[in-house]
């Protein structure tokens, strides 16, 4: 029985620990979702870039 009142109290504590969380509003939610997404974007663009300028470099470097 005793790790059944552990269990208890540590799910207790997880409740008590859940209620300071300082969550964020909806938002703030939606702002850095669709900044994450945008940076996501242009780093792929971006690195989707220097991929086809090495690409093309080494391809003409060869066919020389």
């Amino acid at each position: 029985m005793d790790i059944l009142n552990r269990l208890t109290v540590f799910l207790k504590e997880v409740g008590l620990e859940t209620k300071k969380v300082n969550w964020p509003t909806q938002k703030e939610v939606l702002r850095y979702t669709l900044l994450v997404i945008g940076v996501s974007v242009a780093l792929a663009i971006f690195l989707g870039g220097v991929d086809f300028v090495f690409t093309t470099l080494l391809n003409r470097a060869i066919l020389r």
